[in-house]
């Protein structure tokens, strides 16, 4: 059995022309290595995990 239905190497680039940061209503950039949304305006990066971006203030790691 297949591992790739559990751990998507990607985001689909459909779903990210329309996801925006939940704070600033921005755009959101995709860092593939770290498996992020990253809002520029908000400082912060939201986690994707199993596919699936977390879209909570309370879940993102705050950029420096």
């Amino acid at each position: 059995m297949s591992d790739a239905f559990n751990t998507p190497a990607s985001v689909d680039p459909r779903l990210l022309e329309v996801l925006v940061c939940p704070v600033t209503r921005g755009r959101l950039t995709y860092d593939r290595e770290r498996q992020e949304l990253v809002s520029k305006g908000a400082r912060l990066a939201f986690p994707i995990r199993d596919g699936v971006p977390i879209m909570l203030a309370d879940e993102a790691r705050r950029l420096d």
